[in-house]
């Protein structure tokens, strides 16, 4: 997905290239494009010979979605458990730590 916000539309070879730093196979990222197209995330338009893949969903739309669905899945729809996950394996920063509070102080003042 973020290969079509960042440019669209994209061709399947133009989004190959574009995700070539993340050492993924080419049929891999063709599959990837082929579920977001059946999923509805992405549309496909003929141009040629080739097809043409852009977003359907904002960037913003598909974060929360994917959270949700994660956060659902993995603890059970609790936020309290992903961040003692990655608290109790020291991968918070002091940045995260500070910007977790400020979001607990804005909620309770809420």
């Amino acid at each position: 997905m973020e290969g079509l916000w960042q440019q669209a539309p994209r061709s399947a070879d133009e989004v190959v290239a574009a995700l070539a730093h993340r050492d993924w196979a080419e049929p891999t990222i063709k599959t990837l494009l082929n579920r977001l197209l059946t999923k509805g995330a992405i549309a496909a338009e003929r141009d040629g010979r080739r097809y043409l893949y852009r977003p359907l969903l904002q960037r913003q739309a598909w974060v929360e979605a994917q959270s949700q669905d994660f956060i659902g899945r993995v603890f059970e729809g609790r936020v309290a458990p992903l961040v003692a996950h990655f608290s109790e394996r020291g991968q918070l920063s002091a940045q995260d730590i500070a910007e977790l509070k400020k979001l607990i102080q804005e909620l309770d003042h809420d």
